[in-house]
């Protein structure tokens, strides 16, 4: 519900198929005294003798004259929670399936976006007064604090050497550098701002995942690779003052690197989606990173490590292993609706037959 119920006539209101008999509700919204129980949601002006607002929702289609419909919204499940964000701009709804909708208020025909999910079903809902964080807290004792515009973690390193860093990669192409005891964020990157300008539409499509941070063994470099990007970030730590990462080089690879490790010497082997040569060795030298393609270790294991890749379905090498953790809007309703119609006829079919084989047998029995 909106701050101002006479100057602005906002209100949240239940759909009668999703409000089941609830307990009572109070709280202030301006001057108006809110009241909801059951299917009924009652507005009393506190300071002026003014006719009560009341919305039924089980005669929700007979609207008031008073109101006008702002925007409808249906989520896949029964809400458990509505607020709207601080700036009035969002409405986000909770559901007992353990998902967070938001609803635009300016742009009513948007349909709803998910913005995040628990495992189960939410019971309780806040946000910062910078409608930067979420709150939310369900039936399993969790309490999360959520960014509502980051997507999905996909990679952490703990660097040896810097026994109180955490770096995290995730969907969106960022790393970051956090103190975990503290929760602090010491750095964060834009990887997107340092790769070269897409040739094509498709490449500037592409969601540069983080799927990889790794560490060289003194601690020194540390190598970011990002999901589908044929190239390697480099980052060094700086020493001078406050220790600090600092972007380094960028490796461009003749193909997709799979995965990457170092070696107990420091160079990096990376796996790539190449039948010729899936393998390759970088080393540090002069300040850059450079290919030991005649390096015995990398010849040996080449040639024991190759047979097995041959038998490898080239599709199980470029398939993407975060595609489907995306926020995407699922439609439950239609499906749900389905399985009920099949149900319904179901039904029909059987209670037909035992008509007709009830009918048969009194035929029977009168012979």
């Amino acid at each position: 519900m909106s701050r101002g119920l006479a100057s602005h006539p906002s209100l949240v209101l239940p759909s009668p198929d999703t409000h089941s008999a609830a307990m009572p509700d109070v709280g202030f919204c301006g001057e108006w005294f809110i009241f909801t129980c059951d299917k009924k949601l009652v507005a009393i002006h506190t300071k002026q003798a003014r006719e009560s607002f009341v919305f039924d929702c089980s005669t929700a289609d007979k609207k008031p004259n008073n109101t006008k419909d702002v925007s409808n919204g249906w989520v896949v499940r029964r809400c458990t929670s509505l607020m709207f964000s601080q700036a009035e701009d969002q409405l986000l709804a909770t559901d007992k399936s353990g998902d967070v909708y938001s609803f635009s208020v300016g742009e009513p025909q948007r349909e709803g976006e998910l913005k995040m999910g628990h495992l189960s079903m939410l019971l309780a809902m806040s946000m910062s007064p910078d409608d930067k964080f979420i709150i939310t807290a369900d039936r399993d004792e969790k309490i999360r604090v959520s960014h509502l515009r980051s997507p999905f973690v996909s990679a952490l390193l703990v660097p040896p050497g810097h026994p109180h860093w955490l770096l995290s990669g995730s969907g969106d192409g960022t790393m970051k550098l956090w103190d975990y005891e503290s929760g602090r964020k010491l750095q964060s990157w834009d990887l997107k701002e340092h790769e070269e300008t897409p040739s094509s539409e498709a490449d500037k499509q592409k969601k540069p995942t983080v799927c990889r941070i790794s560490c060289s063994p003194d601690a020194r470099h540390v190598a970011v690779q990002c999901e589908r990007a044929s190239t390697v970030h480099f980052f060094t730590v700086d020493q001078d003052g406050e220790e600090k990462l600092v972007p380094h080089r960028r490796l461009s690879l003749p193909h997709c690197p799979l995965d990457m490790t170092f070696d107990p010497e420091g160079q990096l082997w990376v796996l790539m989606d190449s039948s010729d040569a899936p393998l390759q060795i970088y080393t540090h030298r002069r300040d850059s990173w450079e290919s030991d393609a005649e390096s015995p270790e990398l010849i040996r294991v080449t040639e024991a490590f190759k047979p097995h890749w041959e038998t490898l379905e080239a599709s199980l090498r470029t398939d993407s292993r975060f595609e489907h953790l995306y926020k995407v809007n699922f439609d439950n309703v239609a499906a749900y609706l389905q399985k009920k119609q099949q149900r319904l006829e179901e039904q029909l079919k059987r209670g037909g037959t035992q008509k007709a084989n009830s009918n048969k047998k009194a035929r029977k029995e009168k012979l």
